[in-house]
């Protein structure tokens, strides 16, 4: 399947580069599969479309500062993982300049070497003791590359507040599960008053997520593997809801993911396209996703490709903000 199937335009300012001074200000645009229609809400109104027995799953991952830029240079580095006691997995940026043996400072008091390099990614390992809280210290928050902060002094503390969901609990991800960024504490005390049921799972976001497709046959991508977890209370509470036909709702792809692996495992590398047969989801709430994406794959693969990319041109009409700040999308 062509990847440029999965394409579309958009004008670069309607990226938001901000997120809105509420939690749950956005606009959400509610998609009904069949039949083929949507309609302009707001975030607030979701309780509006779920049921009383409708299953509501977060992913509880906690986002660390896992971006650090090296003084004196350009050089800046992506954590992705710990491989052993102060050495970590990491993209490099720009790449040719990250050479094996190199020492970068990124703190007054904080260096590191490179010890490897692939075609892909680095290992780097920290000098000293300490090297997470030298992380938590000098690292800043790993915005992707569409929101413009060219220099340490542009990240705010609305940026180290708001790239992270109210559900956050469980650090590990190199990038947010954004479709939780629209929960205020109100509006899930509206949800649950409902009657929904909420729960969560973690999946630690990583480069299966936010990496671009670089096969022109999308059948030809290759997942590296996240970390993910279902406890035994969230299996619980699904396995009823389906054994009782009630609908189980997927805050953000990420979810989506995390429920339709195997539950047995602690590393998935599920990559969903069309044709996908869905066994676990029966609606999505997700954000605008860039185009080629895994991401818009994965909802294309769930509503309906032509369907999606009509949607999406609504949305950029209608002037809907894009990707990790913007608005949102629930799909039914």
């Amino acid at each position: 399947m062509d990847l440029k199937l999965f394409s579309y335009n958009y004008p670069k300012e309607l990226i938001a580069q901000q997120p809105l001074t509420e939690r749950d200000a956005s606009k959400m645009m509610v998609l009904n599969r069949v039949p083929k229609k949507w309609a302009h809400h707001s975030i607030k109104e979701l309780p509006d479309f779920l049921s009383k027995g409708d299953v509501l799953v977060f992913n509880n991952t906690k986002v660390f500062p896992a971006r650090i830029l090296a003084q004196g240079t350009n050089i800046e580095l992506l954590l992705l993982e710990k491989l052993g006691e102060n050495v970590w997995r990491c993209l490099g940026k720009p790449l040719k300049k990250v050479k094996e043996g190199l020492r970068l400072q990124f703190g007054d008091d904080f260096f590191g070497k490179i010890l490897e390099k692939t075609a892909e990614d680095c290992t780097v390992e920290f000098e000293g003791e300490n090297s997470e809280q030298q992380i938590e210290k000098w690292g800043l928050p790993p915005l992707p590359p569409y929101i413009q902060r060219k220099t340490k002094q542009d990240y705010t503390d609305i940026d180290r507040e708001r790239y992270q969901s109210i559900f956050a609990k469980i650090s590990g991800s190199a990038a947010a599960p954004t479709a939780s960024f629209h929960f205020s504490q109100e509006l899930l005390q509206k949800i649950i008053d409902c009657g929904v049921q909420t729960t969560s799972v973690t999946l630690h976001v990583s480069t299966d997520t936010f990496l671009p497709i670089r096969s022109s046959d999308i059948t030809q991508h290759r997942m590296h593997g996240e970390k993910f977890s279902v406890p035994k209370e969230t299996a619980d509470i699904i396995h009823q809801a389906k054994k009782e036909g009630r609908r189980v709702i997927a805050v953000g792809t990420t979810v989506v993911r995390a429920l339709e692996s195997d539950w047995n495992k602690s590393l998935t590398d599920l990559f969903i396209y069309p044709e996908y047969p869905f066994k676990i989801v029966d609606g999505i709430l997700t954000n605008f996703h860039q185009p080629e994406s895994t991401l818009i794959v994965l909802v294309s693969a769930f509503a309906n490709r032509e369907f999606i990319l009509q949607a999406y041109q609504e949305a950029i009409t209608k002037q809907y903000r894009l990707f990790s700040y913007g608005d949102c999308m629930l799909i039914l």
